[in-house]
């Protein structure tokens, strides 16, 4: 086994066990109070980081056996067999729960088959709902850069970068769907270029080009644009990096519901 290799296994194992020690706080909460606000909440920030972390181990392929075994995790099964509604909450998070231990003992076994997809060879996030072409390419490197910050601890870089693609695909939405009907949701005068951040995400939101993600974004990834300048270089925490790449993930579903 190669160096880079086992580095990426020791890291992925260790996300791997943090997410299984937070499910089961996840778990207990819901056993408590289901209807708990605070616990529901808590229940889908934790089901959304576990996506991630799926979907990196399965190199983005819906048909991974993780990627498969994680969708599966939240449908009920009649008596033959076939999916109906959604399961129970706390049965959903014991569900995935049982994932993420699959995921750690096949990251542990010796017998030589493939274990995960090495970084450098998860294929790149596509973009093809960006209506810009000249886009595409742009996005999918920063997108992997995104994620490699993350991996190496550079919060700043990976909260910045996520924040960034965020908004080109959300001006790009904007743009693509006309200045008229943007004034009629409120849209402010001038080009699009020039409004802020908060602006464009507000009247993206207006329109009905995304749902309400990005009410989960820290006023850190607000401000990113600002971030080092005029005394603002706090330190950006590992939460708030995580954070804006799982909003920035939720937006691109919104764009792209064909995913």
């Amino acid at each position: 086994m190669s160096e880079s290799l086992e580095a990426q296994i020791k890291t992925f194992t260790s996300r791997l066990d943090h997410l299984i020690r937070r499910g089961q706080q996840v778990r207990d909460a819901l056993a408590k109070d289901s209807s708990n606000p605070s616990a529901i909440v808590a229940t889908r920030a934790w089901q959304e980081e576990c996506g991630v972390a799926i979907n990196l181990l399965s190199g983005g392929s819906k048909a991974h056996w993780l990627a498969r075994s994680f969708s599966e995790a939240f449908l009920m099964r009649s008596a033959k067999g076939n999916a109906t509604e959604g399961a129970a909450p706390k049965e959903i998070v014991q569900r995935l729960l049982d994932v993420l231990t699959q995921a750690v003992t096949a990251l542990s076994r010796e017998d030589g088959r493939p274990v995960i997809i090495a970084s450098e060879n998860v294929p790149p996030r596509r973009f093809e709902f960006v209506h810009n072409p000249e886009l595409r390419q742009v996005l999918e490197q920063a997108f992997t850069d995104a994620r490699q910050a993350m991996e190496q601890g550079d919060f700043d870089l990976a909260m910045r970068t996520s924040c960034g693609i965020l908004e080109a695909i959300v001006t790009d939405a904007l743009e693509n769907k006309g200045l008229s009907e943007l004034a009629a949701a409120g849209a402010p005068a001038g080009k699009i270029g020039d409004w802020s951040f908060d602006q464009r995400i507000v009247i993206a939101e207006k329109v009905g080009l995304i749902r309400g993600g990005c009410a989960r974004l820290p006023a850190a990834a607000r401000a990113y644009r600002s971030h080092g300048d005029n005394g603002n270089n706090a330190a950006i925490s590992e939460r708030d990096a995580k954070l804006a790449g799982q909003v920035l993930n939720v937006i691109m579903r919104d764009l792209n519901p064909g995913r």
